[in-house]
């Protein structure tokens, strides 16, 4: 390697980690702008298409980006006002839930008793309804700062999209440039499958969330179910987290279901609509949509998940899965490179 291509790379190597440290150091800026990178890679195929009628690239750009408003301001306007009713009525509705709650565990003690002998006491019980009074409690405080975060994200989501769709190939075609010869071709392919399999996961995770979320809402206002939109809603957006996603989502629905109905047909209706919708979620939904998408082992996945739950919390669970696709493409490029393969 000659000695201005070191210096290419030590300066390509240096940039990269001070545009990586930026995104970490601010936050209010680096994650409005990944929301719209993702929103772009998903939305970006589309202007091509458009482009095919005759019109320039930048009435294309238009009318994707006016699309993409489309698609995500009116289904906001339209169910805002229900869920805002909703969550407001959920709170008129928790002294009904932990009532129900203590005269279960009452019973269940009382059996426990009556056939073992053995004593449970009403820690556990107690310890559970403080943590979620204290966790309850504790989102409320932060809705302040989130909702100042939300209103922020609003404006600058959609002007990073606009500017991504527009000028996205200059940006690229920059970037590139500051790329030592050495390891532009392997590198331009990695960006390429990373940006296309991250792009195809996002679009896949939200139209499997989608799924889930229209099946659960449906039939439970089919079953005229109190909170049916929000429960729906809670569904669709927990099903974004990898296997325990289904569980979170379903948890409100049995609390809430028990707490209203009791052990009786509705009940029992609630539960196997549940069943359903998860059951053609991972027998049909996420096979074709997401598995092939990624196409990592079950294996790969499950410690991909727990890892980056380990370190990360919630967010760890959602991303560990593009991380790991992308680990996989890097260790393959790797192996390539060691082994003097040729990248396709």
């Amino acid at each position: 390697m000659s000695k201005p291509e070191k210096v290419r790379l030590v300066f390509f190597i240096l940039g990269l980690i001070l545009f990586l440290f930026s995104l970490w150091l601010f936050p209010r800026v680096s994650i409005p702008l990944s929301v719209a990178y993702v929103v772009s890679l998903i939305f970006n195929p589309v202007v091509p298409m458009v482009m095919r009628f005759g019109l320039k690239k930048s009435t294309s750009v238009n009318i994707v980006f006016l699309a993409i408003l489309f698609l995500f301001t009116y289904p906001l306007i339209k169910i805002t006002p229900t869920i805002t009713n909703e969550a407001q009525n959920v709170q008129y509705y928790l002294p009904k839930v932990e009532s129900f709650l203590k005269t279960e565990y009452k019973n269940l003690t009382s059996k426990i008793e009556e056939k073992t002998g053995y004593v449970v006491g009403n820690e556990i019980l107690d310890n559970s309804l403080d943590y979620g009074q204290k966790a309850i409690t504790e989102i409320l405080l932060q809705v302040p700062k989130y909702l100042g975060s939300i209103i922020e994200w609003i404006f600058l989501v959609p002007l990073f999209v606009f500017f991504i769709l527009k000028d996205g190939k200059e940006f690229k075609s920059n970037f590139l440039k500051i790329v030592p010869n050495s390891m532009f071709e392997r590198f331009y392919y990695l960006s390429h499958q990373f940006n296309r399999q991250l792009g195809d996961y996002i679009f896949a995770k939200f139209v499997e969330a989608s799924i889930v979320g229209i099946i659960i809402t449906t039939g439970l206002l089919f079953l005229d179910v109190r909170f049916a939109l929000l429960l729906g809603l809670v569904a669709g957006f927990t099903n974004v987290i990898p296997y325990l996603g289904p569980i979170i989502g379903t948890i409100p629905a049995i609390i809430f279901g028990l707490a209203e109905y009791g052990w009786g047909p509705t009940f029992g209706a609630i539960t196997i609509l549940y069943i359903v919708a998860n059951a053609i979620d991972i027998a049909l939904v996420f096979p074709i949509l997401v598995s092939k998408i990624v196409n990592l082992h079950p294996l790969m996945v499950v410690i991909s998940v727990i890892l980056g739950s380990t370190f990360f919390g919630v967010v760890g669970m959602i991303i560990s899965i593009p991380l790991a696709a992308a680990f996989k493409l890097i260790s393959i490029e790797i192996y390539n490179e060691l082994y003097g393969v040729k990248s396709r």
